[in-house]
């Protein structure tokens, strides 16, 4: 079984900053719903990243001599955090958000963390898995999300046609980002907060270029117009860049499998905004599946205590 970079262990008081990260992812919807009707998926994701590698190159050249430390292992790593979690993993969510319920679209947060957990425990060895207190933590927050993400809805067939097909670009979505947490926390004891967010959007740019001049022959491909820069600056520093620089410093303290609970907090923040901004229904069942999802964010620490002896 692969090991981590270094026996480090991390601390579980990185969770709320997670969480707080992944609550600001929740504004994507609402800025990224409004331009898939004009542009391709592939396109969004490629200014969003263009954006912020203006921030980042910079940066990447000021510290140039962090490079030439960094291992094959950790280069591989970096290249699938790029991109199948930048790139991939944003334009399969995007075409969920164009083509189903955006509310709905957050389905792939019920499935990331079994991903996630899974991995974690085979690739860096982690113990959370093996603790019954983690399993009723987890339990906890997937029953709040799918509340917040279906409300009162029991089956697949409720769905309609946009819907289902959502959901499949959002199980997509889900694998790649479970993965891509696992492989962050992978990397975290070597490379800082900073570098990995900078590394992260400046190696998916080539591939997003690639795949935007690849779909430049289908509607919605092209240069941005003048409206529509406002909403994918926002996009970019907001659910973007201030929330990966958040994220990534809570993971570097939180292990994988605890981390993953944390990112929940998307498809709640998601609902809110979705529900006051772009008028999806949003139910009492939704609203309480917030407050249920918090609450397993911060879980009592007595009861962490008490659920984290080891088996």
């Amino acid at each position: 079984m692969p090991s981590q970079v270094t026996g480090q262990s991390p601390q579980r008081s990185g969770l709320p900053l997670i969480a707080l990260g992944a609550s600001l992812w929740g504004l994507d919807t609402v800025l990224r719903r409004p331009l898939t009707g004009e542009l391709s998926s592939s396109t969004i994701v490629f200014y969003e990243h263009a954006l912020l590698s203006v921030i980042f190159v910079p940066y990447l050249v000021f510290n140039r001599r962090l490079l030439s430390g960094l291992g094959f292992a950790c280069w591989g790593a970096l290249l699938w955090i790029a991109w199948g979690g930048s790139a991939l993993g944003t334009i399969f969510y995007t075409q969920a958000v164009k083509l189903g319920n955006p509310t709905s679209a957050v389905f792939l947060q019920k499935l990331q963390p079994l991903f996630a957990v899974a991995l974690a425990s085979w690739w860096l060895g982690e113990r959370e898995p093996l603790r019954a207190g983690f399993w009723l933590r987890l339990g906890v927050a997937l029953f709040a999300a799918y509340l917040i993400s279906f409300g009162g809805l029991t089956s697949w067939g409720g769905l309609g046609d946009g819907d289902r097909a959502a959901a499949l670009w959002a199980v997509g979505a889900a694998a790649i980002w479970g993965s891509c947490t696992v492989v962050g926390r992978y990397v975290m004891p070597v490379v800082s907060p900073t570098l990995l967010t900078a590394l992260r959007v400046t190696i998916a740019l080539p591939l997003l270029w690639v795949l935007t001049l690849a779909g430049g022959s289908s509607g919605g491909a092209g240069l941005p117009e003048v409206q529509h820069w406002g909403r994918l600056v926002l996009m970019a520093l907001l659910p973007g860049f201030l929330s990966l620089m958040i994220y990534y410093r809570g993971l570097a303290r939180t292990p994988a499998s605890l981390a993953t609970i944390g990112e929940l907090c998307f498809p709640a923040t998601a609902a809110m905004l979705n529900w006051a901004f772009l008028g999806t229904e949003i139910t009492a069942l939704q609203g309480f599946g917030v407050a249920l999802l918090w609450f397993a964010v911060l879980w009592p620490r007595k009861s962490i205590a008490a659920a984290h002896v080891d088996t």
